[in-house]
């Protein structure tokens, strides 16, 4: 994939976290993930989702990440989960265990840990990734969501506000 030698990447990147961004807490995503950036937090897809977390050479992960297919050119310091496939390009670091299906590791990768072919065997009859996350997702309402319902309650308070000083104003007067 980062090799001269790779095909083409094939994959789609729905999601890009920028050499000039930082990013603090859990991820949760579907489709492809690209960093450049740094990412302090879990990496989390799901396990019979197509998935794909692409660690480039300037990108750096301080978490566990959990993914079907995972491309690593970069730096990670946590434990691996990849039920499907691992790619450990010619600079990759990983400080801590690497749990696969099916890994591919390029002269000049590292893995400063254990590596455990754990997810063997057709997905149904696989163990489940972990999901450990750092902080539980908040329960958003329906009525929460809606756009329209959130900002009413704003324009209603500016406008009692005015409403308020020119109460007060007149009391003045």
């Amino acid at each position: 994939m980062f090799g001269s030698s790779s095909k083409p990447s094939s994959h789609h990147f729905d999601t890009l976290i920028s050499a000039k961004a930082e990013l603090v807490g859990d991820l949760h995503f579907s489709g492809g993930l690209h960093i450049d950036g740094k990412v302090f937090g879990n990496i989390i897809a799901e396990d019979d989702s197509k998935a794909v977390v692409r660690i480039s050479e300037k990108g750096m992960v301080v978490g566990e990440i959990s993914a079907p297919h995972i491309i690593i050119n970069g730096q990670v310091i946590g434990d691996i989960h990849s039920c499907e496939h691992i790619e450990l390009a010619s600079k990759a670091t990983v400080k801590g265990n690497v749990h696969y299906n099916m890994i591919e590791m390029v002269m000049g990768s590292q893995v400063s840990g254990t590596l455990m072919h754990r997810y063997r065997g057709k997905p149904e009859n696989r163990p489940a990734m972990p999901k450990n996350v750092t902080q539980e997702k908040p329960k958003i309402s329906a009525a929460d969501a809606e756009p329209e319902k959130a900002v009413a309650p704003v324009k209603l308070a500016a406008a009692n506000a005015k409403t308020d000083a020119a109460v007060v104003n007149e009391k003045k007067s």
